[in-house]
């Protein structure tokens, strides 16, 4: 599957696992245009991650989507986001992104290419690093 060039584009991860996000982070981009694709896996990093800089596209991995559904704190919380599930994400993603933002949360891997792929046909062009 071809898709279109999203190298102006760029993507905020929210993932658990460290390895699982680096693997992700080298192997998604080819898969949907070559976006810049940053994974976070604490909130600190998360949230620093959000208030740098403009993103198109907010991604909640499959992972942290799971345990949101199942009331459970996502891995990499801090006191602050302590209880979270992801409407308290959503609203800091559009609180500091702006309500454009696209915001993508998969609950399977085998969704993700699909649903960030149509997502980044509507989000805005950033300046990727």
């Amino acid at each position: 599957m071809t898709h279109a060039d999203h190298s102006a584009m760029s993507i905020l991860t929210r993932a658990c696992d460290p390895a699982t996000a680096q693997h992700a982070a080298q192997a998604i981009p080819p898969c949907i245009g070559n976006p810049e694709y940053v994974a976070a896996t604490s909130d600190d990093d998360f949230i620093n991650q959000l208030r740098s800089r403009e993103w198109s596209v907010v991604f909640f991995a499959p992972g942290a989507c799971r345990f949101s559904a199942r009331g459970a704190a996502i891995p990499g919380g801090n006191e602050k986001t302590a209880g979270w599930s992801l409407d308290q994400y959503r609203t800091l993603a559009k609180r500091t992104q702006g309500e454009h933002v696209q915001i993508v949360e998969a609950m399977h891997e085998a969704e993700t290419i699909e649903l960030l792929a149509a997502a980044l046909t509507q989000a805005r062009t950033t300046n990727p690093k």
